[in-house]
């Protein structure tokens, strides 16, 4: 059994001319500085991309931040999705000053693993790297790279690679893979045109995977698109997966439309948000207090945004204190539980700390109120905020799983889904359990397709069932989806006819020009009444095309002006009714009927004459015994 392929990002971090770009373009080949100006003053301004080739086979996407404090802005943007950074350092130079935000950011960000880097090692002697890298070491204690691998390289020379590839290769298989079947989410780092395509958009895919021809939603500014074309790491693709560089070709969208922090998601799944409870900590060495309703440059994916601190219980928060706050943005972005961001101070600019969102959507609170403060530690830390958290990445999931995921036992977990439940949060169809943003993303999609199926086939009577319910992921079970739907049917949102689902106010509107086919094809089946022929026969001289056939014999079978009797034979209604009065009142006199005796009864022919008493046999009217009929539930 082959494993699933595993996609990583691998970020890089340093003081400016440190020897970043070098160092990707010795190991991957690419030279990331792409813009003229970059090349020309010989540091990175906007993010670069390239892809590393690994020995066992898989690769991983590099992205190569700006190091210069002026574009930390573009830095906060490339390095929010990456599995592993590259912490590099000049060893003659040593610890700068960005090197020092940049860990901080980092930090702040919880990247999970870490190289340190020392470049440009073939200039001085080996004593030398020793001192460098231990004065590095005392930088790093207490943060997530105390213990990170420390790799001496010349990228000119290329000396010390192998081992860089190698020490990269062995982290990234400890690692746990991106979430492929959760949601979509591609926070967009860079927009633009190209001739004869029209917008592209590139960025990490954080969660899910996205195909060609895949509908996918834009916020902002809100819009649902299809994707035409995919490229990953340069190459086209038809799938792209969470953990690769992507670029998606938009169709329909407009790079006027873009911005950078816009995200690429699953339609009706994530929201904009103007504010957002999160907990909040300052750095030891932000160089003060932040006040009550302070102003602050809020990082968050690739977006940024000006921000209000509203602090929940206290006025101010000190250098290296953490407290939960609601953050008032200035202007929307999406926001996801769980997610983390940065803030700088807002004049200068500088890192001075960074947290988690706890609830993307709140209401404002009023300040100081213990019973706001207690929902948010809950919701923060509790088991239950874990569970609802694992449901919104599921989708959908029965008790076994969310018992592999967590760890707890069935009955824990059963009593935190009731309380979820009870709180609306959570919802269980069948034997599965849901959150009640995916069931509310799920039944708008129901509702999508309903009416785009009333829109491509106005004349059918809705979409098949089984047909809606292919529109949802196969992984909610048949039970669930029932239960869905006649939840919609309950609300007055979609009507339940048979096997056809349909809008609750939609009537079937033929246009003038099928309204005449209409006319001719009941004309037709009047005119022969019991001795319709066949379906050919019967289109042919009602001068009915066979493709726009079946639509209109839907419309008519549906209002009850023609009466199915199999795929080929059909009978206007008021020939049927003769045939069902014949046969009641031959019952009336006579136990037994046979075809040749019905044949003479309605003056028709033997096929049509079968085919009548099928159909009776099929409602039940009649029952067949050898080569007679007896009345059943006539």
């Amino acid at each position: 059994m082959t494993s699933s392929p595993r996609f990583h990002i691998i970020g890089t971090a340093g003081h400016v001319d440190h020897g970043k770009t070098v160092l990707i373009n010795s190991l991957t080949g690419v030279n990331t500085d792409r813009l003229k100006e970059e090349q020309a003053r010989g540091i990175s301004i906007e993010l670069g991309f390239a892809p590393l080739q690994l020995d066992d086979g898989s690769m991983a996407g590099v992205v190569d931040v700006p190091g210069h404090e002026r574009f930390i802005h573009n830095m906060l943007a490339g390095i929010g999705g990456i599995d592993l950074v590259l912490l590099v350092v000049d060893v003659n130079e040593g610890v700068m000053p960005q090197t020092r935000e940049h860990l901080q950011i980092l930090k702040l960000l919880q990247i999970p693993r870490g190289i340190l880097v020392l470049t440009k090692c073939d200039m001085v002697e080996d004593d030398w790297v020793d001192i460098v890298e231990e004065e590095v070491r005392e930088t790093l204690a207490g943060t997530f790279m105390a213990q990170a691998p420390c790799c001496r390289v010349s990228a000119l020379r290329g000396t010390g690679l192998d081992q860089l590839r190698s020490t990269i290769q062995e982290i990234l298989a400890q690692l746990p893979p991106r979430d492929q079947d959760g949601p979509t989410r591609l926070p967009i780092d860079r927009h633009f045109t190209i001739s004869g395509f029209g917008t592209v958009v590139t960025g990490t895919l954080l969660s899910g995977k996205v195909q060609v021809g895949d509908s996918v939603e834009v916020l902002p500014p809100g819009e649902t698109v299809r994707v035409r074309e995919i490229q990953v790491h340069g190459q086209k693709a038809d799938c792209a997966r969470a953990g690769q560089r992507v670029a998606l070709n938009l169709a329909g969208m407009e790079r006027s439309e873009l911005q950078r922090g816009a995200v690429v998601c699953t339609p009706a799944f994530f929201t904009q948000t103007e504010r957002f409870d999160a907990r909040l900590t300052l750095l030891d060495e932000a160089p003060k207090a932040l006040k009550f309703r302070d102003p602050v440059h809020l990082h968050m994916g690739t977006a940024k945004v000006t921000a209000r601190v509203v602090l929940l219980d206290r006025d101010t928060l000190e250098p290296g204190q953490s407290a939960l706050v609601q953050l008032a943005l200035d202007a929307p972005l999406v926001g996801h539980r769980q997610d983390r961001f940065i803030v700088r101070s807002y004049s200068p600019m500088t890192t001075i700390g960074g947290g988690q969102i706890i609830d993307p959507t709140p209401a404002r609170h009023r300040r100081f109120r213990p019973e706001v403060l207690k929902a948010l530690e809950e919701l923060e830390s509790g088991e239950g905020s874990f569970l609802l958290q694992k449901l919104a990445e599921l989708g959908c999931t029965k008790l076994k799983e969310l018992e592999q995921a967590s760890g707890l036992g069935r009955e824990r977990i059963t009593e935190h889904l009731q309380r979820l439940q009870q709180a609306d949060q959570a919802l269980q169809l069948g034997d599965q359990w849901l959150s009640t943003a995916t069931v509310r993303s799920w039944q708008r999609l129901l509702l999508e397709r309903v009416a785009a199926c009333h829109q491509d086939k106005p004349l059918l009577p809705g979409i098949p069932h089984a047909t809606l319910k292919a529109a949802l992921p196969a992984k909610l079970a048949p039970k669930g989806f029932e239960q869905m739907l006649c939840d919609a049917v309950d609300k007055g949102l979609l009507r339940l006819t048979g096997e056809w689902v349909a809008a609750s106010d939609f009537t079937p509107m033929p246009s003038p020009s099928q309204q005449q086919a209409l006319d001719r094809l009941t004309r037709v089946y009047a005119s022969h009444g019991v001795q319709a022929k066949g379906r050919v026969d019967m289109l042919a001289e009602a001068q009915v095309s066979d493709s726009e056939a079946d639509d209109l014999l839907a419309f008519l079978f549906n209002s009850e002006t023609l009466v199915r009797l199999n795929d080929d034979s059909f009978l206007h209604s008021d020939a049927y009714q003769q045939c069902l009065a014949a046969l009641k009142q031959h019952f009336s006199a006579h136990q037994t009927l046979t075809l040749a005796q019905f044949r003479d009864l309605i003056g028709s022919a033997r096929k049509q004459t079968q085919a009548v008493l099928e159909y009776f046999d099929s409602r039940k009217y009649t029952m067949r015994k050898g080569d007679e009929r007896v009345a059943w539930q006539l």
